[in-house]
């Protein structure tokens, strides 16, 4: 989370809308340093993280000469049409409005949430992975963050044992097999398949238990699900995943971002700014030690900001401690 937000983006009034707004906003910051800041807002109906990434990165080969990006943007935006006639096929957890039965979710209000990060460096993963049976299988560190960070946050909202909570994966088709997605296709080409338990077996069970649900909700990843999900639009009329008992992780670290390049070299960092109501990103980040790592971007009210942190630090405290990174804002 970058603490001097507001200064390093203008927010223009009456831009923040999806209809009649610009469809990118965008800011250079010149450091004392000799470094910048670039800071871009994206109107997501556009483009999703991968196209943005292209984009920014046409802009970078631009700047250094060339007079044609070496990927052309395709718009080709039927190839994720829903079928005729559309049919619901799979299971779609995120778009059921199923949690907060009991009241026990605090709401989670734009204009009062925390923004920290999070920094897991190489001891932070090994501690959390000594915690794990080798019967779980391989793990990917996603995996792992995910289910922690899902397990600690629920716990700090303190809900009912018999809340309904859900953790959704955002998982991008670019590059899949199967999904027939030419090279430069820049719109929206993602889902957030999601898995569901109450609360009080999430906050009971250890950390594997969770991390089961991680990974059951990326393997409903399917062509199938993709078609399922684009059809639920249509018969349903785009419902919202904005549930209070839904938590949604965004996975940025394999992007190319970091391969941006304006002429001055490679980014310091480059990621999201700040997590988004219940979604939190996933992003590398070297820290001030020169450790490789990653970091977690979460809001929160502020006192479930209180007991988060609380419980990160139980966590681990046999090990070393999870970093606090940046402050509120």
């Amino acid at each position: 989370m970058c603490p001097c937000f507001e200064e390093l983006l203008y927010d223009v009034p009456g831009s923040g809308g999806i209809l009649g707004s610009p469809l990118i906003l965008s800011q250079v910051t010149r450091l004392r340093c000799g470094g910048f800041i670039f800071a871009l807002r994206l109107n997501h109906t556009m483009s999703d993280g991968p196209g943005l990434i292209q984009f920014v990165n046409a802009i970078g080969e631009m700047a250094q000469g060339l007079s044609v990006p070496s990927l052309l943007p395709i718009w080709q935006r039927e190839l994720l049409n829903a079928r005729n006639p559309p049919r619901i096929t799979r299971i779609h957890h995120e778009f059921e409005n199923l949690t907060n039965t009991k009241g026990t979710l605090m709401a989670m209000d734009e204009n009062n949430l925390v923004h920290r990060s999070f920094f897991f460096g190489p001891k932070e993963i090994r501690a959390l992975r000594s915690r794990l049976p080798a019967s779980l299988g391989a793990c990917s560190t996603f995996e792992v963050l995910t289910a922690y960070v899902w397990r600690c946050r629920t716990i700090a909202f303190a809900a009912d044992p018999d809340e309904v909570v859900l953790i959704s994966c955002v998982i991008s088709m670019q590059g899949k097999r199967g999904f027939d997605l030419p090279p430069g296709y820049y719109g929206n080409a993602f889902v957030t398949p999601a898995s569901i338990t109450k609360a009080g077996m999430l906050c009971k069970n250890p950390l594997e238990y969770a991390i089961r649900l991680v990974k059951k909700a990326k393997a409903e990843m399917s062509q199938e699900y993709v078609k399922s999900v684009a059809d639920l639009m249509v018969i349903k009329g785009r419902p919202s995943f904005m549930h209070p008992g839904n938590y949604m992780v965004s996975d940025v670290t394999r992007d190319g971002s970091g391969e941006i390049d304006f002429g001055w070299g490679k980014p310091v960092y480059i990621g999201p700014a700040r997590a988004i109501s219940i979604i939190s990103f996933c992003a590398r980040f070297r820290n001030s030690k020169g450790e490789e790592g990653n970091v977690i971007l979460i809001c929160l009210p502020p006192p479930v900001m209180e007991r988060f942190e609380r419980e990160l630090k139980r966590m681990t405290e046999e090990a070393e401690p999870v970093r606090l990174i940046t402050s509120k804002l």
